[in-house]
């Protein structure tokens, strides 16, 4: 996998194809119907943009499809390393093979992935500048501690970052709800640590307004009517 950070200055055609809102050809093809903007400035082929730069795309790419997918526990989800490793894309049934899940669950975690070809969606729904709310259910394996719920809610220190406020809604003596509106690596994982606690069970139940539900692990439901016009008005397209 490559991990390499983005160079940049980076022509404005390369970075729309990094983020998978299309092809670079397909980006030149954007940019001359005047659908691109840097800076709230109209684009023009051969533009280059930097970090700092805000790129914005008035475009909806035609006939996109849109999926709930149930991540099972012990899937990658996506890069598998090594033959004992398997990823969602290596799993998916035929008709699902040209489509990409959004973010990112770890092997041990699972639930709610969206998987998608529309790139579009990639950057607001990931960016935590977007305040976009994920849910997850998890379970301990042991009690949570005495005012569990006020501490984290509050944010704790996860090892030189201190968590956003979050929303916590306690389920048993062991298990409760976290809504986030971030995503740091293993993030859930590292605050139940700075109390002490390992997470025997992380399952995500909802990415803004669409819920898991009671779809069964490895199985996929499209994302379609209202709730597609909702979730794409809420990420601002």
């Amino acid at each position: 996998m490559n991990t390499d950070k983005p160079q940049y200055p980076m022509r404005i055609n390369k970075y729309l194809a990094s983020k998978k809102y299309c092809t670079r050809r397909e980006a030149d093809e954007v940019i001359k119907k005047g659908k691109v903007f840097i800076n709230g400035r109209l684009a023009v082929l051969g533009d280059k943009i930097t970090e700092k730069d805000s790129v914005e795309v008035k475009w909806r790419a035609k006939n996109c499809r849109y999926y709930a997918y149930n991540k099972p526990r012990g899937i990658i989800t996506h890069s598998p390393q090594g033959d004992d490793e398997e990823d969602i894309a290596m799993i998916l049934p035929r008709n699902l093979k040209n489509v990409f899940p959004v973010g990112r669950l770890d092997k041990d975690s699972f639930g709610l992935i969206i998987l998608t070809d529309d790139g579009r969606i990639v950057d607001p729904l990931l960016n935590p500048d977007f305040v976009h709310e994920k849910e997850y259910w998890v379970t301990c394996t042991a009690n949570l501690p005495l005012n569990f719920k006020e501490r984290i809610e509050k944010g704790v220190d996860i090892g030189g970052y201190v968590t956003k406020p979050c929303k916590i809604e306690l389920l048993s003596y062991n298990k409760f709800s976290v809504t986030l509106t971030e995503g740091k690596k293993h993030q859930i994982r590292r605050m139940c640590g700075a109390f002490g606690l390992d997470a025997s069970g992380i399952e995500r139940k909802r990415i803004i307004n669409v819920k898991l539900g009671p779809l069964p692990p490895g199985e996929h439901r499209p994302i379609q009517g209202k709730e597609l016009q909702d979730f794409l008005k809420m990420l601002g397209f």
